[in-house]
């Protein structure tokens, strides 16, 4: 079976730090050539890949930036005007790659990561019809569209490290943004008297300014930047536990994930896919405000760290993940001989 696999060009695939589309696509393409399939990459020319890399954008466009739309156009037509040379084309761009799906006769499946904006879901009612879709989380379904099943998010389980015997700190990790609720973090860890670090890419440099920043002292809140993947294993594997006071219905939450591989229980409030990820009691606690979320705290010794990496390995490896979407690729080629 030949896929092409077409990721996003914000950030290198796999993202240095940030980028968690990018992130998945490249553990699905990396593990799907370890399962021997053949696998190109349509990515950054930087990206690092066992598959064969197709790249038009040499560089991340938040790196070394440049007109987003035309090298967003770019990058998707170079892969669509060679379609024909592919069983199976994987999307992990959003939506603008539908709109080449009636043109092409390559079957196209849609990972949808997320919607950022009810503005974009004409689009994808539109080719609904000519294509297939696969969520990331039961919750993160809109009723307009169909679905071709719901597959979680894998991360390499080798990049993380179970840590039985934790910290004794508190860890918000995420994008700095007001939805992700990092001030929430600052001000449950001074309810309890406990150490806070905070790691995540500043998005929203006025909330982080006028909301995070007056609060850091480097000794009881401190911020550690947007730190790489070696730092990141180590600081969710040694954490009490991961603090995630979101404000909106996230659509997965690759943290979560990663910290629960590591062991480490997550405390999270109770909106989109956390009652997907988190077994109540079991791995973490699932909470509505802050005061919850501080009760929680005096009940981590309950929770078993090792059936947290349990439950990570059965619901988010990488390999769980790839034998999915291998399985859903084998459906839609079935399909489309039939018809």
């Amino acid at each position: 079976m030949k896929i092409a696999i077409l990721a996003p060009i914000t950030w290198r695939t796999p993202p240095r730090r940030y980028g968690p589309w990018e992130q998945v696509a490249s553990v699905l393409c990396e593990t799907l050539v370890e399962q021997g399939e053949e696998v190109t990459l349509f990515a950054t020319g930087d990206s690092v890949t066992a598959a064969a890399l197709n790249y038009v954008c040499d560089a991340p466009l938040a790196e070394k930036p440049k007109d987003a739309k035309v090298w967003e156009c770019l990058h998707i037509s170079n892969l669509m005007e060679t379609a024909a040379s592919f069983d199976l084309i994987h999307n992990h761009y959003d939506f603008l790659p539908l709109s080449y799906s009636k043109l092409i006769s390559t079957p196209l499946l849609t990972t949808i990561h997320g919607f950022s904006s009810p503005d974009i879901l004409p689009v994808y009612q539109k080719y609904n019809a000519a294509g297939y879709y696969v969520s990331i989380s039961n919750s993160d379904r809109h009723s307009s569209l169909q679905y071709l099943d719901t597959v979680y998010n894998g991360i390499d389980e080798r990049q993380f490290s179970f840590e039985e015997t934790p910290g004794n700190y508190l860890l918000y990790f995420g994008r700095i943004h007001p939805h992700k609720g990092a001030h929430d973090a600052i001000e449950i860890a001074r309810q309890t008297g406990l150490k806070l670090l905070i790691c995540g890419l500043v998005q929203d440099e006025h909330y982080f300014e006028m909301r995070i920043k007056p609060h850091l002292d480097q000794h009881n809140i401190v911020y550690r930047g947007n730190v790489g993947p070696e730092e990141r294993n180590y600081l969710l594997g040694h954490a009490m536990a991961l603090l995630h006071p979101i404000s909106f219905d996230e659509p997965f939450g690759l943290s979560v994930a990663e910290a629960l591989m590591c062991g480490t229980p997550v405390i999270a409030f109770n909106r989109g896919s956390m009652k997907e990820l988190i077994k109540h009691g079991k791995t973490g606690f699932l909470v509505t405000n802050n005061k919850e979320a501080i009760a929680a705290i005096g009940k981590l010794s309950h929770i078993n760290r090792y059936n947290c990496h349990r439950t990570a390995l059965a619901q988010f490896s990488r390999h769980s993940m790839a034998t999915h979407y291998r399985k859903l690729y084998q459906q839609i080629l079935s399909e489309r001989r039939q018809t």
